[in-house]
């Protein structure tokens, strides 16, 4: 219909001008030049910044949003009223609504904003953008027309100006902060609040999740206007009792509450009775909500989400089934015991069922497969028994299935294999047994798969080969036998595969190489033999590979060295020997090799520069010789170094790092000097430099600094320890001490203020005089070896009760045996009386 002709009908005709201003407002749209101007000022005070994004909410969670901003439409000569995000009235051109909620904005919002010349604005929305810690202007007043203002997640931080509960025409408002990131937190205090809600009379959706309201005390919230229909409270750190008179409130549609994360200092009662709010969500989480959920829940005929996880006991009442609207449902991280009820399976509309986390037992009802509408279903962390019923298979719309960490018995039902759109099946840790079913292999979606720390036997399938989308593969610890099937080298897109501790036997397959994408390899502790095969080179993703507890055999292949990006390597307990190859030098991101207990010989051959990232070095237990080379000394990372039980000889170093926390050099040829150094390792918390050559008059008081030692061993070497009698430093944290052989003279008294201290043994020195009374105070202590020393006098009566281990002989003692110690290893002193016993071992 054109303009005049509407302008000639009847209608129009008594108010000619009125229709015309109206007419023309409504296909024209002109903004005035004002307030064009006043947006055009706004968008220059911000940059557009691309990488303030916020996918999940703009958009969806698998939505990649355009590198587009609503404010690139804003030109000048272009109608104000068409620019994307600006709303005008239809009469008066005023623009009375801005909605600029993901448009990259970046930039300190000013607190004298030509925005706030915008006096008929009604709806506001500035959500997820980036306003750098901004704090929320106090002009934000001027708007006094506004209904609706959003500010939710978009950079503003510091206190809620008071200014903000002159907005009482709001209707809706979203202050919603970082609940994840204190320094990037809104503030609403006691005040502010109060007036807000005594203003807000016709407000009806409040969001305040993530908003640091401590300080409130949540009765206030009982003065809310009755036409709330919102109320949003997760993470606002409230504390104390929540009235659950909140239940009452007649238009309450959506409620979420939760306390501080982890604390569970807020608390709310359901109601036994008398819910009058149709509630369609509802979501508490992080807090108490009453000891037990009330057969009322059943009253909430609307119902359609309900999330709560709030210390709740007992048993899931049967009213829960007339939920009938329900879609979703969790009741996750609760402490719940006893059975599903078989009322759960009238909630037909139930997309997602969570129940984890809970103490749930019994069987998993048959009568769940009438859930057909499910995507989810997530049962782990419970002790549900029984066998998985086959009525699962008759949920065919699942993405996603977790019943791991469980008490089940029996097989995987065969059914299982009609679940052809999971993603990814979680059953580790859930006692079940047999073998893989081979309509396994029909999950062709499958992503991820654990079977993990379970009861399975027999060969892998070779169907499993199907899965070809397999990211993850996961059967470690279970009773899986046979060789590794050749069907695997289908599985190209593998990142992870875990095969650890089970019983394959043969040599790794040739084809290993084929799987380029591997990042994590774990073969360990099988019975896995023969050589490492040259393809395990072609895994250059690799940065993790544990072969260890195995019966390995010949040398580390040199093509190791191809495999750049290893961080970790676990060869340990297999039977390799040889050198270590120089190729290893290649690998320069590794933080841990751990090669013991093999049959490695010669000396290390690598180089100090190439290993900087290296954290953990164990070559213990193996054939090791020639001295250390000096680039150990200098690995700036270095907290585990295990050397143990080679042939290493020649001197140490002196120690250029302070980050070692285990340092073990014992049994082998080491000579000459402790170095000074050590006194430096701050950290360090294991010291054995036992069953060497080392030779030195050496004073406990070199270690007065390391205050986190807990376990010290210097014994059988060619040292002579010198106590100071003055010495007063404390290692506060010493648990196990071995001085024997070390030419002790005297007790070594530092150790009265070792509290924890669990295992001492002085054997074979010459400490003379008595027992000091302060050992009488070791109360944790369980090891006492003294034998072989010059000590005289009595026995102490008080010995500690906790003693399973006392060692006496060969000393000059004299007097009884203490009563309660009638086993000691006590000859030939010259003790006697009816609890001295001829047996030498242990209590």
């Amino acid at each position: 219909m054109g303009i005049f002709t509407m302008l000639s009908t009847p209608l129009c005709l008594p108010f000619f001008f009125l229709c015309l201003k109206t007419v023309f407002a409504s296909s024209i749209h002109l903004c005035s030049h004002e307030e064009a101007f006043v947006l055009l000022q706004f968008k220059t005070s911000f940059s557009i910044d691309y990488t303030v994004s916020y996918p999940y909410y703009c958009g969806g969670p698998f939505y990649t949003k355009p590198n587009y901003s609503k404010t690139e439409s804003w030109k000048e000569g272009i109608d104000c009223c068409s620019w994307q995000g600006v709303s005008c009235d239809n009469v008066t051109g005023h623009v009375i609504a801005l909605d600029l909620s993901c448009s990259h904005l970046s930039g300190t919002f000013p607190s004298n904003s030509t925005l706030f010349f915008l006096r008929n604005l009604q709806s506001l929305n500035l959500a997820f953008n980036d306003f750098r810690h901004s704090k929320i202007p106090s002009e934000i007043s001027l708007f006094t027309r506004l209904k609706h203002l959003d500010i939710s997640l978009s950079g503003f931080l510091g206190r809620v100006p008071r200014e903000i509960a002159h907005l009482h025409k709001l209707v809706s408002l979203n202050l919603s902060s970082y609940f994840y990131d204190d320094s990037l937190e809104l503030i609403l205090e006691t005040t502010t609040f109060r007036n807000l809600v005594h203003n807000l009379s016709e407000v009806r959706e409040l969001v305040l999740s993530g908003v640091n309201m401590t300080s409130v005390n949540p009765r206030f919230f009982m003065n809310l206007s009755s036409s709330l229909t919102t109320l949003d409270l997760v993470g606002s750190m409230l504390r104390g009792n929540f009235p659950n008179s909140i239940f009452h409130f007649p238009n309450l549609k959506n409620f979420y509450l939760s306390g501080s994360f982890g604390e569970r200092n807020l608390t709310i009662d359901l109601p036994s009775s008398n819910w009058s709010s149709p509630l369609q969500q509802l979501w508490l989480g992080d807090m108490n909500c009453g000891r037990q959920l009330p057969e009322s829940i059943g009253d909430l005929k609307s119902l359609q989400y309900l999330s709560l996880s709030c210390n709740l006991e007992g048993s899931i009442p049967a009213s829960i089934g007339n939920l009938s609207q329900l879609t979703y449902l969790s009741l996750s991280y609760n402490n719940l015991s006893r059975q599903i009820p078989s009322s759960l399976a009238n909630l037909t509309q139930l997309t997602s069922l969570g129940l984890s986390i809970n103490q749930f037992s019994g069987p998993i009802p048959a009568s769940i497969g009438n859930l057909r509408q499910l995507t989810s279903l997530q049962l782990s962390s419970n002790k549900f028994g029984g066998q998985i019923p086959s009525s699962l298979g008759n949920l065919t719309q699942l993405t996603s299935l977790g019943l791991s960490i469980n008490q089940f018995s029996g097989p995987i039902p065969a059914s299982i294999g009609n679940l052809r759109q999971l993603p990814s099946l979680f059953l580790y840790s859930t006692n079940l047994s047999g073998q893989i079913p081979s309509l396994l292999a029909n999950l062709t979606q499958l992503t991820f798969l654990s079977l993990s720390n379970n009861q399975f036997s027999g060969p892998i399938p070779a169907s499993i080969g199907n899965l070809r989308q397999l990211s993850s593969l996961f059967l470690y610890s279970n009773n899986f036998s046979g060789q590794i099937p050749p069907s695997l080298a289908n599985l190209t897109q593998l990142t992870s595969l875990s095969l650890s501790n089970n019983q394959f036997s043969g040599p790794i397959p040739a084809f290993i190489g084929n799987l380029r994408q591997l990042t994590s390899l774990a073969l360990n502790s099988n019975n896995l033999s023969r050589q490492i095969p040259p393809s395990l080179a072609n895994l250059t993703q690799l940065y993790f590979l544990s072969l260890s507890n195995n019966q390995f055999s010949g040398p580390i292949p040199a093509s190791i060295g191809n495999l750049r990006q290893l961080s970790s390597i676990f060869l340990y307990s297999n039977n390799f020997s040889g050198q270590i190859p120089s190729s290893l030098a290649n690998l320069t991101q590794l933080t841990s090799l751990y090669l013991s207990h093999n049959q490695f010989s010669g000396p290390i051959p690598f180089h100090a520069s190439r290993f900087s990232k290296l954290s953990d070095l164990d070559l213990s237990y193996n054939l090791f010789n020639g001295t250390l080379p000096p680039w150990i000394f200098t690995l700036p990372l270095l907290e585990w170094l295990i050397l143990s039980h080679n042939q290493f000889q020649g001197q140490i170093n002196q120690f250029q790092q302070k980050s070692l926390i285990d340092l073990d050099l014992s049994n082998n040829k080491f000579q000459g000097s402790i170095p000074n150094s050590i006194a430096n390792l701050v950290n360090l918390s294991y010291l054995d430099l036992s069953s060497n050559h080392f030779s030195d008059l050496v004073e406990p008081d070199m270690f007065s600094a390391l205050q986190n030692l807990e376990t010290i061993f210097l014994s059988d070497n060619n040292l002579s320890l010198r106590m100071n009698v003055n010495a007063n430093f404390k290692l506060p944290k010493l648990i196990d001490v071995s001085f024997s052989f070390c030419n002790l003279s005297e007790f070594p008294n530092f150790l009265r203020h070792s509290n924890g201290l669990q295992s001492l043994v002085l054997s074979k020195n010459s400490i003379h005089g008595n027992i000091p009374e302060w050992i009488c105070e070791k109360d944790d202590l369980k090891i006492l070896d003294l034998s072989h020393n010059n000590l005289i006098g009595k026995i102490p009566n008080c010995l500690p009760k906790s003693l399973s281990v006392l060692n006496l002989q060969a000393n000059y003692f004299d007097g009884n045996v203490p009563f309660g110690f009638p086993e000691c290893w006590d000859r030939p002193n010259t003790l006697f009386g009816p609890h001295t016993m001829e047996a030498q071992h242990s209590i």
